[in-house]
């Protein structure tokens, strides 16, 4: 069945390989209707645990608040704002009507990968953050805890899978483009330190009208705590479903993208490794700061609004 696994990974090898079995079978592939993109549609794209879920309940709050008072009917954020290059492992239609206007998709590509002229929302995150974040939501998940170091796990993270889509070659295809009209970018810390402000940001570039009702409604249940309360559909429910069902992993996985600050999933988070710290610092000095001019994300990140 498409190279089912059976287990939990030990090892990065048998990551990749857990990886790989959630790939589409070919009844699927001749199945599916790829994303056909409209004008005005808007597509949340931050890299990988960069911001994502927040940013795509804050644009479905704030699209659902006039005719809806803010929607909660769903099982997966990923239902209603759907994924674009998951959609055909998740059994999704990509073109189908959504509950409000604009219509908005998730995707974690860079700008050259989208189809262009669109709208586009971006996050950047630390890599440090951004990587321990990832290490840890597939610890438990896709390989067992405790047998795959972050020292080991990092290449795989580097390399960007198979098409190579890594941090470094994402931040630079939208760093390009932080003054254009149709890209919102942003700073994850910086979302998190002024919601109000990415909340009128958002809502301003998705041509959404927003009072201080909508603003009060969407800062609410953005918040750490509400989406710790709703936490089910902040999980990537259909994601796991597929990995348990098509690809063969264990069920019952932890794969809540919103964690407490103790308890459960949290307190076994390890201290980033120095090694991890100095790699991914080499990385930065090496891609990203000739380009961008900016010694390390910190400086980067002041230069952008929110």
């Amino acid at each position: 069945m498409n190279g089912k696994v059976t287990r939990r990974a030990h090892s990065v090898d048998e990551f990749i390989r857990a990886l790989a079995a959630m790939n589409p079978t070919e009844s699927e592939l001749a199945a599916f209707s790829p994303y056909v993109p409209q004008p005005g549609d808007v597509i949340i794209t931050p890299f990988a645990k960069c911001g994502t879920t927040m940013l795509q309940q804050m644009f479905h709050q704030l699209r659902t608040a006039a005719p809806m008072g803010g929607d909660m009917d769903f099982d997966d954020i990923s239902r209603v704002v759907p994924w674009i290059e998951q959609g055909i492992g998740l059994d999704v239609d990509l073109n189908a009507a959504q509950r409000a206007e604009p219509r908005g998709f998730k995707s974690h590509l860079g700008y050259h990968d989208l189809p262009p002229g669109l709208r586009y929302v971006v996050a950047l995150r630390d890599p440090v953050a951004a990587f321990m974040s990832f290490y840890h939501f597939m610890e438990g998940w896709f390989f067992e805890p405790g047998t795959i170091t972050p020292e080991d796990f990092l290449p795989a993270w580097e390399n960007g899978g198979p098409h190579g889509r890594n941090y470094a070659s994402h931040l630079l295809s939208w760093w390009d483009r932080r003054a254009d009209s149709d890209t919102l970018l942003m700073s994850y810390d910086g979302i998190v330190a002024d919601k109000p402000a990415a909340i009128k940001a958002l809502a301003r570039f998705c041509g959404i009208p927003i009072d201080d009702r909508v603003l009060a409604m969407v800062e609410e249940r953005t918040s750490r705590a509400f989406m710790l309360q709703h936490s089910d559909r902040f999980d990537d429910k259909m994601q796991r479903i597929r990995s348990e069902d098509h690809g063969g992993l264990p069920a019952g996985s932890q794969t809540a993208k919103v964690v407490a600050g103790t308890g459960s999933k949290a307190s076994a988070r390890q201290p980033v490794p120095a090694i991890v710290a100095e790699k991914i610092a080499a990385m930065w000095a090496e891609q990203i700061a000739p380009v961008t001019g900016h010694a390390d994300f910190a400086s980067l990140a002041a230069e952008l609004e929110i």
